[in-house]
């Protein structure tokens, strides 16, 4: 069951959203592309714009490898790019805010700004592997 609801907001998403959130990530990473010193910006943005084309049934978590490299490449691409992604997930999330069946959609683009706005340390992973990693290990 919860497959096959997994499945029908995603394709809700993909119509209502996200098409349009995942061309503006590609936009981003090609031009970030363009210089090579930028060039992990643009990795960032695509691998952003896949999880936003199907983000149910996955999540983002925290690598713990971000270090300072990565908190300076979050800094960066918060000024550059993060914020007006993100900006397009608030005005996406207030569209779908307006009827019943759109609040979960809203939600999701809501939960999606974090990664939107810092990208570097994280990681994109189906649902079930994120609950297993915060599960206490037994010893």
């Amino acid at each position: 069951m919860r497959t096959l609801l997994t499945l029908a907001l995603n394709i809700i998403w993909l119509v209502t959203a996200g098409w349009s959130l995942f061309l503006g990530y590609v936009i981003a990473g090609i031009l970030a592309c363009l210089f090579i010193v930028t060039i992990p910006f643009g990795l960032a943005s695509f691998r952003i714009a896949g999880f936003v084309i199907w983000p149910f049934g996955r999540e983002v978590v925290d690598t713990g490898r971000g270090g300072a490299v990565g908190a300076v490449g979050n800094v960066i691409w918060f000024v550059i790019a993060g914020w007006w992604l993100a900006l397009g997930h608030v005005v996406t999330a207030l569209a779908q805010a307006v009827t019943i069946i759109g609040i979960p959609l809203a939600w999701a683009n809501i939960k999606l700004i974090p990664v939107t706005c810092f990208p570097f340390g994280k990681e994109v992973v189906d649902a079930d592997s994120a609950r297993a990693r915060m599960l206490p290990t037994a010893r």
